[in-house]
């Protein structure tokens, strides 16, 4: 589902790019969104507002969390997806028409969820986000994006415990933004030998009323940053290129997955954020090279 969501991110992202407007300024230059308007930020100093506006956003679920506000995180987090995800689908589709279909999921989503309704759209969103995002960064703000969130997510894990604090209230009130894997799967969905990987995948475990026991997580910006750094590869380097990102991301997801330990929590973005600095230097060699 990781790759899915790298891949159908990168196919989302060309199908927004101005092609007209490419070939006059002699770079990669995305249209606009009808209803959504990029922050006029420099797209070397992109990063400070993503990272400030992460902090904020932190802050403000875990008030929300503090006073039982759960009313108000299922608007914010209706409103986020159902913006994200008429993004998305209106890349392929009329904008009205994706945006129907986007409330209709995002209202599903949030007020009946299940299992399958969680992972189908969350592998559209960070599509839909990407394309807010990509067009205001570079190589050069999106590596120290990638840095500044690895560290941030390994302090929030590890040290502060905040991450875990808002991973279990995200599940308990159903809310939660990313994959949900639950552990007990029936025979007939997936063989043995794939439900005992998913065992050994575990990044973080609730309890959880729906799942009836533990869920395999993967938290929502472990997919959209690597998604946005490929987004920027393919606006900078280019298409080819930008698809051997997600498989470089992966193999820092492989790494946590092999040292892991059960009934421990993980912050995913150094693995993620390694696997993609890897991947653009190898891709500078391979530009080097041919």
């Amino acid at each position: 589902m990781f790759l899915i969501a790298q891949f159908l991110g990168i196919l989302i992202l060309t199908q927004n790019i101005d092609v007209k407007q490419t070939e006059v300024e002699g770079k990669t230059t995305f249209k606009e969104i009808p209803f959504v308007e990029r922050p006029p930020i420099q797209e070397n100093h992109s990063y400070i507002p993503i990272l400030l506006a992460v902090l904020i956003g932190t802050g403000i679920l875990l008030l929300l969390i503090r006073f039982n506000l759960t009313w108000v995180w299922k608007i914010w987090f209706l409103l986020a997806i159902t913006i994200a995800l008429t993004i998305a689908f209106g890349s392929f589709i009329p904008y009205s028409i994706a945006l129907f279909l986007a409330l209709l999921l995002s209202l599903w989503k949030i007020f009946k969820p299940n299992v399958w309704i969680q992972n189908i759209t969350e592998l559209f969103i960070y599509g839909g986000l990407a394309v807010i995002f990509v067009p205001i960064f570079n190589i050069f703000s999106g590596v120290i994006l990638l840095i500044l969130i690895a560290l941030y997510d390994a302090y929030a894990v590890w040290k502060s415990k905040h991450m875990i604090k808002m991973a279990k209230s995200q599940t308990k009130a159903k809310v939660f933004a990313g994959f949900l894997i639950p552990y007990q799967l029936k025979r007939n969905i997936l063989p043995e030998k794939v439900k005992t990987t998913l065992k050994k995948t575990l990044l973080l475990k609730v309890k959880t009323k729906s799942s009836k026991g533990r869920v395999a997580m993967l938290g929502g910006g472990d997919v959209a940053f690597p998604l946005i750094f490929a987004g920027v590869i393919l606006k900078e380097m280019g298409l080819w290129q930008s698809l051997l990102v997600p498989f470089f991301a992966l193999s820092g997801l492989i790494i946590l997955f092999k040292i892991g330990k059960e009934k421990k929590f993980y912050p995913a973005m150094p693995f993620i954020s390694s696997g993609c600095l890897i991947g653009l230097a190898v891709l500078y060699l391979l530009n080097y090279i041919l």
